[in-house]
């Protein structure tokens, strides 16, 4: 590896380095595309004058050992290296910096059945979806463990997303390939909670087949196994022969306390299908509702009729970790709704929050009360009400979830 020092930052090594990770880290720091000849390369610069700097990137890499269909593509990807190295952009050494130690790397393999060299496309989405549900769901778990997590911690799970960087991937002889490259420090905490959670749903996978009780997975909670987790993991085996996840530690940190320093690949088949799908069920099911004092802005109404209750929506601010949630009030506390979203004032609420559709519906209401707040911050309330509702007429549409 070569490392950055001093003022003078040296290109890393043009045979280790993706274009892919390249162009997403480039992306990231706010680095434009200008042209370029797709599915070759494509001509990068950076934000603001960036001192003139322009790369020359291509976009295919050598996979197998085998060249790539064109000639200069190694020259071209040092070239960009170099005058990435030279730029004075200041995100020039960020991007450096962020190439040379791209993180922990979790790798995805399937074995899919007859597809010769390549994959068909559906088979090559049906893995990022997975992958990245499987992502979202050690996020999730990292925050706090749950059997069954619907909405809640979904923005935080989101923002982390955000930092992955997805590297080599494609396909090989009869298999479907993914890399995705999680940050370090920040990425530790989810991608150990999943290593362990993913470690915990094959011993209680394999405890299911040999005794045909779903007991250890009501104890693989406390590990990160939730409902979302099987459920990822339903969808990267079937209509495989088999899928592996491996995880690598970014070399520079080392593994963390507690974890081998190359952890073992682990594997599932369609075998163990029949437990993972039942395991999903029972978490769900068995998750029980929340109580919580909600405090939101009312962003959709409905009434069956001019009088009497209705259904409100709340874009959540605070007490629970979900966007939004639907309520059912009385005649009373559904005018307070309306007026309170009318003059842009918050609500604050309680109830308990159901599971049953993924923790989006608040049971057993208490009392509305308008929530006051300072002129600037109705301003802002405001403003964002009416970035998602034009009008009266929209707040009060269909509220179909």
């Amino acid at each position: 590896m070569t490392h950055l020092t001093g003022d003078e930052p040296v290109p890393p090594d043009p045979e280790r380095v993706d274009p892919a990770v390249l162009t997403a880290l480039l992306r990231r720091h706010g680095w434009q595309r200008r042209g370029g000849a797709p599915g070759r390369y494509g001509r990068w610069t950076p934000p603001g004058d960036g001192g003139g700097t322009s790369l020359l990137l291509p976009e295919t890499r050598a996979r197998g050992g085998r060249p790539p269909h064109y000639a200069d593509y190694a020259d071209l990807l040092g070239e960009a290296l170099t005058a990435l190295a030279r730029s004075s952009a200041p995100s020039a050494r960020e991007v450096l910096r962020a190439l040379t130690v791209p993180g922990d790397a979790i790798r995805w393999t399937r074995d899919v059945p007859g597809s010769g060299p390549g994959v068909p496309w559906a088979t090559s989405d049906q893995l990022r979806s997975a992958a990245r549900a499987m992502l979202l769901a050690g996020a999730r778990a990292a925050l706090r463990p749950a059997a069954y997590f619907g909405e809640r911690h979904g923005p935080q799970a989101a923002a982390f997303l955000d930092s992955v960087l997805v590297g080599p991937g494609g396909s090989a002889l009869g298999g479907d390939l993914l890399t995705a490259y999680t940050p370090v420090p920040e990425g530790r905490p989810t991608a150990t909670t999943l290593l362990r959670a993913l470690q915990a749903t094959r011993d209680a996978v394999d405890y299911q087949r040999a005794t045909g009780g779903l007991d250890a997975f009501d104890a693989a909670v406390g590990l990160g196994v939730s409902h979302e987790l099987a459920r990822s993991l339903v969808k990267l085996v079937r209509g495989t022969e088999g899928v592996s996840v491996e995880l690598d530690w970014w070399p520079a940190a080392g593994p963390p306390e507690g974890f081998a320093a190359r952890p073992d690949p682990v594997e599932f088949s369609p075998g163990d299908l029949p437990a993972l799908e039942a395991a999903g069920a029972r978490y769900r099911d068995r998750e029980p509702s929340v109580p919580v004092r909600l405090t939101g802005t009312v962003v959709r109404m409905r009434r069956p009729a001019p009088s009497g209750g209705g259904t409100v929506r709340l874009r959540v601010l605070a007490g629970a970790d979900v966007r939004q949630v639907r309520v059912r009030l009385d005649e009373e506390a559904y005018r307070i709704a309306v007026h309170a979203h009318l003059v842009g004032l918050p609500v604050r609420i309680s109830g308990r929050l159901e599971s049953r559709g993924g923790f989006r519906r608040l049971a057993e209401p208490g009392v509305v009360t308008p929530v006051d707040v300072d002129e600037a911050e109705r301003d802002r309330l405001l403003k964002s009400l009416h970035g998602g509702v034009d009008t009266f007429e929209d707040a009060c549409g269909t509220d179909d979830d």
